[in-house]
């Protein structure tokens, strides 16, 4: 656990020295107050642009709203009240997702779980994920603490495969609960603005040899900067008996954390997730993804995501490879 936290905490220190660092000041007040005196319309807006625009980037930020409020309602005045449906991760359909390495035999320590007869897959399929999250209890214990459920389903669809009747390959499906409490506290020029822990089961709905599932206890910080923001989440997997884990050794590939940085700049977005397993030699094991995002038209938006290591899904938490993925979205992470 101590190696986790000192991994955790290395994670959002690295990440708060990406923008200039700057101490978080109000714009003066005697400027604010000159410019509130001005008779004429244009001169006065023009007054408070440049009030706003010698304020520090932190000052602004924090009196609007930021990344992660406008996707978690942390402020009082965000709230929006329980059981409405809000976008959690990308909602994307991508006709065209290319691997580098099939697993034809999947496999795991468990020998129920272990395929002895290799699948006829193609390297092209199409991939879609759906994910959404409503507010289940607002102000719970405290004002700023929120109970959400979400869920998220990915699947990979052997689209092109004809001679297979265009199978589904794999679907994996991901309802959490998510205990979240708003904060404002600034650190190294960013701002923390939530903590949480929750409950995640993710399993693919398999029979053996294929099923794969795990449960975690999640924890997650969350904090941005500007057009910046960082969720980092560390977990501890549920332990199952022994015989009847159909992974045993997941965490070792899926990792014990991940990180996900996401930058926005006028239409567009990009986003780094990291995973790791957070050991070493044999044990060390992780994936990194980058998605890229642009507009079409309207809420219409194209995605190019790359991924490489272990897990890109369930059946592959142990296998190894590169994926290149060209869609279309209609919600991004912010």
């Amino acid at each position: 656990m101590a190696r986790l936290a000192r991994s955790v905490i290395l994670v959002a220190a690295l990440a708060a020295g990406l923008p200039v660092l700057a101490s978080a000041q109000a714009p003066p007040a005697d400027a604010v107050r000159s410019c509130a005196e001005l008779s004429d319309n244009a001169a006065r807006l023009a007054c408070y642009d440049n009030a706003l625009a010698e304020a520090p980037p932190e000052a602004v930020q924090a009196g609007g709203k930021s990344l992660l409020d406008s996707r978690w309602e942390l402020r009082k005045d965000s709230k929006r009240g329980a059981f409405r449906m809000r976008a959690y991760k990308p909602v994307y359909l991508a006709p065209f997702s290319w691997t580098s390495d099939r697993n034809t035999l999947p496999r795991t320590p468990n020998p129920e779980t272990t395929m002895t007869e290799p699948l006829d897959l193609d390297s092209i399929e199409a991939k879609f994920q759906l994910s959404l999250k409503t507010k289940l209890a607002e102000g719970l214990l405290l004002d700023n603490i929120d109970l959400w459920g979400a869920y998220t389903q990915v699947s990979r669809w052997q689209v092109y495969n004809t001679e297979n009747s265009r199978p589904f390959r794999e679907t994996n499906y991901e309802p959490e609960l998510m205990l979240v409490m708003g904060t404002d506290v600034g650190i190294l020029g960013w701002r923390l603005r939530m903590a949480g822990v929750g409950l995640n089961h993710q399993s693919n709905g398999r029979s053996l040899p294929q099923s794969r599932s795990w449960n975690r206890v999640v924890f997650l910080i969350g904090l941005d900067h500007r057009n910046w923001a960082l969720t980092v989440r560390p977990w501890r997997r549920i332990d199952e008996n022994a015989s009847d884990d159909d992974n045993p050794d997941i965490s070792d590939y899926m990792g014990r954390f991940d990180a996900t940085l996401v930058h926005t700049f006028k239409k567009y977005q990009a986003a780094l997730t990291v995973r790791h397993s957070l050991h070493g030699g044999d044990r060390s094991h992780g994936a990194v993804q980058l998605e890229w995002s642009f507009p079409i038209h309207g809420e219409l938006r194209g995605r190019v995501q790359l991924f490489h290591g272990y897990g890109e899904s369930m059946i592959d938490y142990n296998h190894k490879a590169t994926w290149a993925t060209l869609g279309l979205s209609l919600v991004e992470w912010y």
